[in-house]
């Protein structure tokens, strides 16, 4: 069975294409700079890559060029678009409704929809994807894969806000958490490799890159994650603020900040770019820090000492921790950080292998000493083959999996 994983942002569209149940990587890729003259498509197959610059006006015409390439004569792995049988389709805000991966239906694409509120720039571009592959793959089973639905077995207790209770009733205001195929995939990962079967695993999942979110897995389940109702809460990120006293808001508001101006402030000029003033990538500002910039500095140090809290608070949440796993774009690659957060967490028996740490990069390893009392893992993830894995089996006969059984 062919597998088409679709992951569909904004300005970007990356996708993977499957042969399950053995898991090959047929051809992946992405085009990227959607809407600009800039766009271009790169395209990896048999070993070869492919890059094309193209103009692509919006997600549908991305899906577009995406299957006419994959069944391209000279650069194709396909004879033809229809050798397609499912496609997977990442979605980021399932609110209550979906609590595991499901085939798609209007019920479904309906409550997408709904869910764009709280997620704006998220689920639009997610709900183009799927009606573009619809359109284009009518025989293929569609699957919708939620970013949500690892954290649904999160407890009232940690999901309530301590605002006026009609607002979750009206509204579904409270904690829903996001990254959850990425923070399933690593904890099941670590799981497997001590040994474990997936549920008899107590790990703190760090996934860290642009977007960043602290997990609190207990028996291999999510009861505790660090965003919130939207990806704005939790740890700094690249240029998210995370958690603020909401006052500050107020506060600006009577300066005249409108809540478009707040939005955008929150969203796009905070985290590491607004503290650092220069960047909101990791590696230009471990350079810059090292030669001797304050701001770039202290926005290291503010973001590897936020992580520090989360990762204390879940442990005293979980009573007992197995492993920190380190994962994402800056957890797979920042080896000074990894360093620092975990000096940081000795108090609850982490003890890093400096040399380990030092050769752990973008490939998975174990980075404790052998006296460590909780093991600590590099684990890259891996969303597209958990959607490709959950895509298969709900073609095998499924319409649904719940998180539970994930």
């Amino acid at each position: 069975m062919k597998v088409l994983v679709i992951n569909a942002g904004s300005s970007s569209v990356k996708y993977h294409l499957y042969q399950m149940p053995r898991g090959d990587v047929l051809a992946r890729g992405l085009v990227e700079r959607i809407g600009e003259e800039s766009s271009r498509l790169s395209h990896f197959f048999n070993g070869k890559t492919y890059t094309v610059p193209t103009k692509v006006e919006d997600v549908e015409n991305a899906i577009e060029l995406i299957l006419q390439t994959l069944a391209d004569g000279e650069v194709g792995v396909l004879r033809h678009i229809s050798g397609i049988n499912a496609v997977g389709h990442r979605v980021v805000h399932g609110g209550e409704e979906f609590t595991g991966s499901i085939i798609i239906n209007e019920r479904v694409i309906a409550s997408i929809e709904k869910f764009a509120d709280l997620a704006p720039l998220h689920n639009p571009p997610n709900l183009a994807g799927i009606r573009a592959a619809q359109r284009s793959l009518p025989n293929a089973l569609q699957v919708a894969c939620f970013d949500t639905a690892f954290h649904a077995t999160i407890p009232k207790v940690a999901y309530m806000y301590a605002l006026p209770y009609e607002l979750y009733k009206k509204y579904g205001i409270r904690r829903y958490g996001f990254h959850g195929i990425s923070h399933r995939y690593v904890a099941r990962r670590a799981a497997a490799i001590m040994g474990r079967g997936k549920y008899k695993i107590n790990a703190i999942t760090c996934h860290l890159g642009n977007g960043c979110s602290i997990t609190a897995v207990k028996n291999g389940r999510s009861i505790d994650t660090s965003m919130g109702l939207t990806p704005l809460e939790g740890v700094p990120m690249g240029t998210r603020s995370g958690d603020l006293d909401p006052a500050i808001l107020f506060y600006l508001a009577d300066k005249g900040y409108s809540a478009e101006d707040l939005k955008n402030l929150c969203n796009t000029k905070s985290g590491l770019l607004g503290i650092s003033g220069v960047s909101n990538d990791v590696r230009n500002l471990e350079e810059l820090a090292a030669k001797g910039h304050a701001r770039a500095k202290l926005a290291i140090d503010v973001f590897c000492y936020r992580i520090k809290k989360y990762i204390g608070a879940y442990a005293a949440v979980l009573d007992t921790v197995d492993a920190v796993v380190f994962t994402g774009g800056i957890g797979e690659n920042a080896v000074f950080l990894r360093e620092q957060i975990c000096d940081a967490a000795t108090q609850i028996g982490v003890r890093l292998d400096y040399t380990a740490n030092e050769s752990a990069i973008a490939k998975e390893a174990e980075i404790n000493t052998k006296d460590s009392q909780v093991k600590v893992f590099v684990i890259p993830t891996n969303e597209q083959a958990a959607i490709a894995n959950d895509t298969y089996e709900l073609a095998r006969g499924r319409t649904f999996i719940p998180c539970a059984l994930l």
